[in-house]
């Protein structure tokens, strides 16, 4: 069993939702994010997105396009992402770590050569927002050779024939856009995504995780009555870039800390949990 199904299996017996926090790899250097990612560990996240930095990020809103930019600045490359998982591994990071970039960069680095470097890494998926599932078969048979999982995003307007296309090629979870539109920290969660996670629970058991405008701990309530984990990014990198340099690491612990422990707190019953998704 992988990180990442173990981490969801551990957690469903638990009857708790996964924190995934996103972090941009180099913003504003390597040296942040290799002081960040542990403290948010210890904040109570589960699982771990290292954002590759990339020039067009196309489903990025302005949060993280900022966060991009900082990383390149200071010349953070894809070979350098994959170095920082290392060296979180050489720190003892024991929770699953997921690289979320672009396709470009990956194809520029070589398929194989990537999937080979992530797994001896300690990387244990690889999200893709601009890959189709139609163009994803050279990076999935990279990546199963090296056991890793490759986990696709569905949207508001996935078609059946899409739904059913992706969770055929999809390992590790689900990531499911809540909203149309780009990332950034939102006031209202979505009520409308109940129905989208129905329809993707008819054509997979894999676990499903919420992204994109989740901010808040009733957010990640509403999302635990319906889903297994919640992301939360742009929401996050606001906190950090607002904090001194040299309290990131503790303000990042304590919005993890302070989401999780609302989130336990007011997570509704099942009973609730089914109502929305049935709205």
């Amino acid at each position: 069993m992988s990180r990442i199904a173990e981490t969801f299996a551990n957690l469903k017996r638990e009857g708790a939702t996964a924190i995934i926090p996103y972090v941009m790899c180099g913003d504003p250097d390597v040296a942040t994010t290799l002081a960040v990612v542990p403290a948010l560990i210890a904040g109570g996240a589960d699982l771990v997105e290292l954002g590759v930095p990339f020039s067009d990020p196309i489903a990025e809103g302005p949060t993280i396009q900022r966060a991009a930019e900082r990383a390149l600045a200071s010349h953070t490359s894809l070979a350098d992402c994959l170095g920082v998982a290392q060296q979180l591994r050489d720190q003892g990071v024991a929770a699953p770590l997921l690289l979320m970039g672009y396709y470009n960069p990956i194809h520029h680095y070589g398929i194989v050569r990537f999937a080979e470097h992530a797994a001896a890494a300690g990387v244990d998926g690889v999200i893709v927002p601009d890959l189709p599932p139609e163009e994803a078969e050279e990076l999935t048979t990279a990546l199963k050779a090296k056991e890793l999982d490759l986990i696709f995003l569905l949207t508001p307007t996935s078609t059946d024939e899409r739904i059913t296309r992706v969770c055929k090629l999809a390992s590790g979870f689900i990531y499911c856009v809540s909203l149309l539109g780009v990332t950034g920290a939102r006031t209202e969660f979505s009520a409308s995504v109940g129905s989208l996670v129905e329809r993707i629970h008819q054509h997979t058991d894999l676990p499903i995780a919420i992204g994109f405008g989740i901010s808040r701990p009733e957010h990640i309530a509403a999302a635990s009555a319906i889903a297994d984990g919640a992301v939360i990014g742009s929401a996050l990198i606001d906190r950090l870039t607002a904090a001194p340099a040299s309290d990131r690491a503790n303000a990042g612990r304590e919005y993890i800390a302070e989401l999780k422990t609302a989130a336990q707190r007011l997570k509704p019953s099942p009973l609730e949990g089914r109502g929305l998704g049935e709205e």
